[in-house]
């Protein structure tokens, strides 16, 4: 990921899912996939509550870390919340939410890429 535009985003947000003990955090680097982000992070939390705190440690440290306050949809349910920081998407989801949409096959590296219009 050394080459990904944001390799210091993955760094800051990886650090911050081991901390608060994340897990099967999973990178996907879409530079040339799409325009939305450069990278998508896909982790899971063991319950609502174990999901609201990771992605509320991880809000807290982009804050932190001198970055605008991230854009974050999936609060209050905390079954899937995503955390919008620009150049990285991270996807926080309780285990059985996650299985049902699997983002990793969508954005997989079978995903052909999109079309740019110029």
């Amino acid at each position: 990921m050394t080459e990904n535009p944001a390799a210091n985003s993955i760094a800051l947000a990886l650090q911050v899912l081991d901390d608060m003990k994340a897990e099967d955090a999973t990178v996907i680097d879409l530079v040339g996939k799409t325009s939305l982000a450069d990278a998508m992070i896909i982790a899971s939390g063991r319950v609502n509550r174990h999901v609201a705190s990771i992605a509320e440690s991880l809000v807290e440290a982009f804050k932190k870390a001198g970055h605008e306050t991230p854009k974050v949809e999936g609060f209050p349910a905390c079954d899937w919340v995503l955390i919008d920081t620009g150049d990285l998407i991270i996807h926080i989801f309780r285990p059985e939410v996650r299985q049902f949409y699997n983002l990793e096959k969508m954005w997989g590296a079978d995903r052909p890429r999109e079309r740019l219009v110029g």
